[in-house]
């Protein structure tokens, strides 16, 4: 019987880019293949040439970039050598390709209709009407929601997850035979990311679409992928099935990327698996296997000898002298020994806190609508404790966290600090006070002065607050870098000079340079890879230990939030709709939006991803100006009812520290709250039930 040929074969690939005074060996002789209606998952670090092999198949590659070796056959065509006007004719129309960064990629002065038209006009050449309406046909196609309503949109006006789709429609319009999807769902929330990963799905299945799906996250690949290629240094290291890569790898790097996730179920007490060290540098590749550097299993030979890729079983190769046999084990979570509450020492306490900014322009004088950011939320963080804050973006979780460092004043409500209210605190008081308040922004190089060398951005909160002399501040930049884990060289480069992990532990010493009473981290490893964020984690929680700090943890990931938090506050739409130890949120979860952000954490296990049969939380977060009337989340709510409609429900215990606000809960409450509960409540359902 004849075997049809791939419709992607990448033989001996090798792509470099010229860089002033060094060339960087992107691509070091890799193979590749993907057929007809396959899922591939190419998986690895930042920097190992994951984008940089997607962006060669398309002939994209950057200012200096160009292949030297090997071939990309595509669908008996080769590419690696075709000219430019044939790749133009294949790009978009046989090969469509998702970039990873919707912002950037979508031209911000052209409506969506015109940029979705764009390669309908080019390659079916339609025109006028029939390309609108082709447009539309597909931004339905991803499940835009009012497709020939947003034709007209700016990019600006869409959210994150919208645009994303917008960029899968645009790679889909002239129905391609293979998509290349780098990192499609990076940094966005889990609820959006399974909605989008959903839609990838969706479309493989009905157009019968090959799809190389890029990314650093095992999860997202487990149950998707049909092949997993891991590559590292510019190489292949391990090529097999997906069921073969997560039940019995072979490689210490792949082995280490999947202990390095933080799962639900592990012991939040015990550090988190990481990979030491960074990448190599692919300017000089290291001699030998390169990962030995960072292999735990390293013996001399492997410094020696570049191990060719090969394998004992047909259809399972790995490029590895001393290789592994399956994943390390999960250490299971003891019984939960949080202290209560109510046990430790009020540090913070927050009282019926209201923001809301007014929207509208001199042009609308009498416009009088608010963004409702925040709405009535309480709540209490104990010294030394970690309370994790949890929800989608747009859900306040950020204006929050601002209003406790005092960046920003409520309308209504308290703050109260070690029983000071900062709220009516300002000017001088204010200045003194900020030294316990700090914050860990989201993007560390945003949040860094471009202009400024580490060792003065570290040392510039000390001259602000007047404390010690130069040789002091400079003794105390130095501890610091050192307690981070960065070297004391650091003082003399620029942010732009770091690694997006070194960022982030910059801006951790930063935060910390004053010995905060209380330090607000916000999204602190939602861009990272899974191999730097896990040093990150394990470094707050170091930090944690000696220096005695009290956390407000801001993510959309509960995974993240679970490891790092002794208590969790899940919240909508600028409400808390879910507060209690972790350990309980994650086991008996009673408001169905709880629920569902579980649900939709990518868990890094293909059997576990493939049972899931649809995204747990649907649609688009409101808009939070006009937020829905009743329950805010009754409009995404599989369980809503007339009720949920009429009635804002109220947090209710369901035991000792844990409340929530839901008509129709999926746990009994508690005793003594039991008597206005529905009759038609669903005790015992497990983390992740819906219904």
């Amino acid at each position: 019987m004849t075997v049809p040929e791939p419709l992607l074969q990448i033989t001996g690939l090798r792509t470099h880019i010229q860089l002033t005074s060094s060339v960087v060996h992107a691509v070091d002789g890799i193979d590749l293949t993907i057929s007809a209606g396959e899922t591939l998952g190419l998986v690895g670090e930042s920097g190992c040439g994951k984008s940089m092999t997607g962006l060669s198949i398309m002939r994209l590659l950057p200012q200096g970039g160009r292949i030297v070796e090997g071939s990309i056959r595509f669908d008996g065509k080769e590419l690696a050598t075709a000219s430019d006007a044939d790749m133009r004719r294949i790009r978009g129309n046989d090969i469509g390709m998702v970039f990873q960064d919707s912002s950037t990629s979508l031209n911000p002065v052209k409506p969506i209709g015109d940029q979705v038209a764009e390669s309908i006009k080019l390659h079916l050449g339609l025109s006028g009407k029939a390309a609108m309406d082709r447009a539309a046909e597909v931004l339905d196609l991803v499940g835009i929601p009012q497709p020939r309503e947003r034709l007209k949109e700016f990019p600006h006006r869409l959210s994150g997850g919208l645009r994303q789709r917008v960029l899968i429609a645009m790679a889909l319009a002239c129905e391609p035979k293979l998509l290349v999807a780098d990192e499609p769902t990076t940094a966005l929330d889990v609820t959006i990311q399974a909605q989008i990963l959903e839609v990838l799905d969706k479309l493989k299945r009905e157009l019968g679409l090959a799809v190389l799906l890029i990314t650093h996250d095992m999860g997202v690949v487990a149950g998707r992928a049909d092949r997993i290629n891991v590559m590292y240094g510019g190489q292949m290291v391990e090529v097999t099935g997906t069921e073969a890569l997560f039940g019995g790898m072979r490689h210490p790097y792949t082995q280490a990327l999947l202990a390095s996730i933080p799962r639900l179920e592990q012991d939040s007490r015990q550090p988190l698996f990481s990979i030491p060290g960074l990448p190599p540098d692919l300017t000089a590749p290291p001699a030998g296997c390169r990962f030995a550097a960072r292999c735990p299993l390293v013996q001399d030979d492997c410094r020696a000898t570049d191990p060719p890729l090969t394998g004992d079983v047909p259809g399972h190769e790995y490029r590895c002298l001393h290789p592994v046999d399956g994943p390390l084990p999960v250490r299971p979570a003891p019984p939960a020994d949080t202290i209560p509450v109510e046990e430790r020492r009020p540090l913070l306490a927050i009282t019926d806190l209201v923001k809301e900014f007014p929207v509208g322009s001199a042009w609308t004088p009498g416009r009088r609508d608010t963004v409702k950011a925040v709405s009535g939320v309480s709540l209490t963080v104990g010294q030394g404790e970690t309370y994790g804050l949890v929800g989608e973006s747009g859900c306040g979780k950020t204006t929050l966290g601002r209003l406790i460092i005092a960046l920003e004043k409520p309308g209504e409500g308290t703050i109260s600090l070690d029983g000071s209210d900062i709220v009516e605190m300002s000017g001088r008081t204010l200045r003194r006070r900020r030294r316990d308040l700090q914050m860990m922004f989201q993007d560390p190089f945003a949040s860094l002065n471009p202009r400024m060398r580490v060792g003065a951005i570290l040392a510039e909160p000390l001259v602000v607050q007047g404390v010690g002399n130069r040789a002091s501040r400079r003794r105390r930049v130095l501890d610091l870098l050192g307690e981070v884990g960065m070297p004391a060289a650091s003082v003399e480069r620029f942010p732009h000079e770091f690694s997006g992990g070194q960022r982030q532990r910059l801006g951790l010493a930063r935060a910390l340079i004053l010995t905060p009473a209380i330090m607000v981290a916000d999204e602190p490893v939602s861009a990272l890879d899974v191999s730097i964020r896990s040093q990150v984690l394990n470094l707050m929680k170091r930090l944690q230990a000696e220096h005695k700090l009290t956390y407000v943890v801001i993510s959309h990931d509960l995974a993240v939030v679970k490891y790092l938090a002794d208590r969790i506050g899940v919240m909508y739409l600028g409400k808390i709709v879910e507060t209690g130890p972790s350990e309980e949120i994650y086991t008996r979860p009673a408001h169905p939006y709880t629920a569902g952000l579980i649900e939709t954490i990518p868990i890094p296990d293909p059997t576990v991803e493939r049972s899931k049969t649809r995204a747990a939380v649907r649609g688009e977060l409101p808009s939070p100006i006009n937020p829905p009337s009743g329950c805010r989340f009754r409009t995404r709510c599989p369980r809503a009812e007339q009720r949920c409609t009429d009635e804002e429900p109220q947090l209710r215990s369901f035991g000792r520290g844990h409340l929530a606000a839901c008509h129709f809960p999926l746990v009994s409450p508690a005793p003594d709250e039991a008597g206005d509960q529905d009759s038609r409540w669903s005790g015992g359902a497990t983390s992740g039930a819906t219904n």
